[in-house]
């Protein structure tokens, strides 16, 4: 399975892009702005091709998304970032719920105008973890890249 991220508007507190499945769209997507130097917690990871594959382990986070979703097992996991860990792909609706992680949504605000925002953060995440996991319970492999525009 093939994630194509296309970032196409960076703000100075956010970025904006849009989530491909195999080369459909899927959803709109919002990260952390870019910056020449990592600040942690405020930096969105480097354009690139990454792998994805489950954080099989137990966390206050975890816990919660289990809680909170019925089909969720493990995170999502973006591996191998340089000098970043733990970048998942989640919901969540601003710049605040994300330090370097994919968040998911099934609108956009302008974020030329405000700090950004993504909604319906929650329905887009549960429709892209069913087919991404689906994908991984089958051994498929799944690459993710984000391209800056």
């Amino acid at each position: 399975m093939k994630l194509t991220v296309h970032r196409f508007s960076s703000g100075d507190e956010s970025t904006i892009g849009s989530l491909m499945i195999n080369g459909d769209f899927e959803c709109f997507t919002l990260e952390d702005e870019y910056r020449e130097e990592k600040v942690k917690g405020e930096t969105r990871i480097p354009a690139g091709t990454y792998t994805v594959k489950f954080r099989e382990s137990e966390s206050p986070m975890t816990e919660k998304y289990r809680a909170r979703y019925d089909f969720f097992k493990y995170h999502l996991h973006v591996q191998n970032v340089t000098n970043f860990q733990f970048i998942y792909i989640h919901a969540g609706n601003k710049d605040d719920h994300t330090d370097g992680c994919l968040l998911l949504g099934d609108s956009a605000n302008n974020n030329q105008i405000d700090d950004g925002f993504i909604g319906h953060s929650r329905q887009a995440f549960e429709r892209v973890y069913k087919k991404v996991s689906k994908a991984l319970k089958e051994g498929e492999p799944v690459n993710i890249e984000y391209i800056d525009y």
